[in-house]
């Protein structure tokens, strides 16, 4: 089983997506491109948005 490295929630009022990155939220996305940049941050090197629509650690 794979372990969910990341949560993306469904549109706020704002149409921004919170993201959950292990334990911690890491802000409000407005697209692929956003949630590949709070992994980065989290160390997950070499992600671009295209792995980010594939991976299935991200629920």
């Amino acid at each position: 089983m794979t372990e969910t490295l990341a949560a993306v929630y469904p549109p706020a009022d704002d149409d921004g997506r919170r993201v959950r990155v292990g334990d911690r939220f890491t802000g409000s996305a407005q697209s692929l491109l956003d949630i590949a940049v709070f992994l980065r941050r989290a160390g997950v090197h070499d992600i671009e948005p295209d792995d980010v629509e594939r991976a299935i650690w991200v629920e």
